[in-house]
């Protein structure tokens, strides 16, 4: 029999990265997941190879990519926390891709998000913009995919706008709220980056679903879905960010970042191009809201504890 081909999933015990695992191994492919927590429990039992990021030592990381035809690249940072910052994970990563060229990966499949830009003001999209011009420089053959907001079972941002708003008498809107975004289903974006795998030709491809939300409307609809009772209100924007400070205390975590605040009151969580996901939010919140929000879900303790 012929021996199943290899991919390499950087984070298949995080968000994306299990998505697009848990759909390579439907095709019946191997997967070996480059991970920050190889002593985590694997939630794919032995089917997924484990190996380190190994970012300090490069000639190992080449080991561990040698033999594996698709690296899928989710590694990033969604903030800098303690020595981990926008810059080192830009550092990690270009590391990363030179150790892809060395082991011989015929493609590159990098995970980037909407509108990023190495001219950015905003350091989250800039350093994803300076990853994208070094992928399209590597001499790799490459897919970047482009998501925006994501949601669906695990996520963070959908889920913890939820459990605010079940668990708190008031929600604070930064500004006027008529910033729009344009959510996208995580199995969506899996299918795409498996499906952008397998073009011959080099592409950059929008991620993102067939509904755009004001934020306003975004609220309201999860409002709605779940019955919360929560009072609605608006706040100066840096007020909100300031607020958002003290709940940061009462969950032991970190809930908003200037970038994301910026980027979203920028418009840049939206897309020019036609929809590429097919989930709308609406019709998996209404399967879907008796679930959500009800615990809240950690960044720090998902990729820090």
């Amino acid at each position: 029999m012929k021996t199943p081909e290899l991919n390499i999933v950087t984070g298949a015990f995080s968000y994306t990265g299990k998505y697009i695992t848990r759909k390579l191994l439907t095709m019946g492919k191997m997967v070996k997941t480059i991970t920050g927590h190889p002593d985590r429990l694997n939630p794919f039992d032995n089917k997924v190879l484990i190996a380190p990021f190994n970012f300090d030592m490069p000639t190992e990381l080449v080991k561990s990519l040698q033999g594996a035809s698709t690296l899928y690249n989710t590694y990033w940072v969604r903030f800098p926390y303690k020595q981990v910052t926008y810059d080192k994970a830009v550092d990690n990563t270009q590391i990363l891709i030179h150790a892809a060229r060395e082991a011989g990966i015929q493609k590159i499949v990098h995970i980037s998000i909407t509108n990023a830009s190495e001219k950015s003001p905003f350091p989250y999209f800039k350093g994803k913009g300076i990853l994208e011009k070094a992928i399209i420089n590597s001499g790799l053959s490459y897919a970047i995919i482009r998501p925006t907001v994501l949601f669906g079972h695990e996520d963070i941002l959908i889920n913890n706008i939820t459990w605010f708003l079940r668990h708190l008498p008031v929600f604070a809107i930064m500004g006027t709220g008529d910033y729009r975004l344009q959510p996208v289903f995580v199995e969506d974006v899996a299918e795409i980056a498996i499906n952008a795998a397998h073009r011959k030709e080099n592409v950059i491809l929008d991620a993102v679903g067939p509904e755009i939300y004001t934020y306003n409307e975004l609220i309201k609809l999860i409002s709605d879905k779940v019955q919360n009772k929560a009072r609605i209100i608006h706040l100066q924007p840096r007020l909100a960010f300031i607020l958002s400070k003290f709940i940061d205390c009462i969950v032991k975590d970190i809930i908003l970042t200037r970038d994301e605040v910026e980027g979203l009151m920028q418009n840049l969580l939206i897309s020019k191009d036609a929809p590429t996901g097919r989930m709308r939010l609406s019709e998996w919140l209404d399967k879907n809201a008796g679930t959500l929000g009800i615990t809240y879900a950690s960044e720090l303790n998902r990729h820090y504890r």
